[in-house]
């Protein structure tokens, strides 16, 4: 496993089902999986996806998640106050799995609730990536910290009302709202489109504020170049952002990309990028590293040979006895 690249992990997803439909402004009958899941697919394979609830509460939602190949786990209330033992069934799946399928090295579980704390320190103990999944307002801060990364997911029940209102007013025209994006006329191309360049459609739009770089990022990136004997990866400042903020995503800071982030970054002076090969790496503002390539670029590459014609004359003076001569 030491040697895995990121294309190669493994995934498990583990979903508590009802934690993220109640009181999160996402219902069973819009839940949608897939911007969620594409962003795991990133990351690696989800070779493994199973929800956990009394799914007889949510018939709505079993249709949507079988489509997504999503394996449904049905547990009836445990006691007569209708509180289930989905909890303790997912929890005891997930360590059967972590200690029967060493293969798999990315654990997600799709809950806000602060009681799989345990679960994810286990986890992280075995040598396994943890990954959150939840509502925003509805998670807590004790499980993301909890995690390696956390990953939010949007409620869309404020955000599709109005994308209805406005398509009975524009003849069906699709609306600009970000909520709405990934809806049931979406599917999977539209949701992928959304999540790669909707956000930046929005931000030019002013559906977001003002990019602003985070104090995090400046701190991350002063620390690692003071220590850095060399140029930087740019996955490095971002793995050690979120290793520090597993909830840390650019976006929410109104940057569509990271390395919209760094190009701030360095506007302000803080760094320096540079590219060696077909690889970007950054560097500190003052560092000489890269500074012949930028030289080349300008023009003066022609003249790098300029001591070949010196070296030659040098030959020229060097004087040798004719043989002809001194028979002479």
């Amino acid at each position: 496993m030491a040697g895995r690249t990121d294309e190669q992990h493994r995934i498990a997803l583990f979903i508590d089902f009802e934690n993220l439909v109640t009181n999160t402004g996402i219902s069973a009958n819009n839940f949608d999986l897939q911007p969620a899941l594409d962003q795991l697919l990133e990351q690696g394979k989800v070779v493994f996806r199973r929800a956990y609830c009394n799914w007889s509460r949510f018939e709505d939602a079993k249709q949507r998640l079988h489509d997504v190949g999503v394996e449904l786990v049905d547990v009836p209330p445990s006691t007569r106050a209708g509180k289930n033992s989905a909890d303790m069934r997912l929890v005891i799946d997930a360590l059967e799995l972590c200690y029967a399928r060493e293969q798999i090295d990315t654990f997600v579980i799709a809950s806000g609730d602060s009681d799989f704390c345990p679960l994810a320190y286990k986890l992280r103990e075995n040598g396994r990536t943890v990954i959150g999944l939840a509502v925003r307002e509805a998670s807590s801060q004790m499980f993301v910290r909890a995690c390696d990364q956390f990953i939010y997911m949007k409620p869309k029940h404020r955000g599709e009302s109005s994308h209805k209102d406005k398509d009975k007013e524009h003849g069906g025209r699709g609306s600009k709202s970000d909520e709405g994006k990934g809806g049931k006329r979406g599917g999977k191309g539209h949701d992928k489109g959304h999540d790669k360049g909707g956000k930046e459609g929005a931000e030019s739009k002013g559906g977001k504020p003002k990019a602003e770089v985070p104090a995090v990022a400046r701190e991350v990136v002063q620390s690692l170049l003071r220590r850095a004997t060399g140029p930087l990866n740019p996955s490095l400042v971002k793995e050690t952002i979120v290793r520090k903020e597993p909830d840390f995503d650019e976006r929410d800071h109104g940057f569509s990309t990271f390395a919209r982030l760094l190009e701030a970054l360095e506007q302000e002076g803080l760094l320096r990028r540079i590219q060696q090969g077909r690889q970007g790496y950054i560097v500190s503002a003052d560092s000489d590293v890269g500074a012949p390539a930028q030289e080349t670029k300008g023009g003066k590459g022609r003249h790098a040979k300029a001591p070949a014609p010196v070296e030659e004359e040098e030959e020229e003076l060097e004087s040798y006895p004719d043989p002809d001569d001194e028979g002479l």
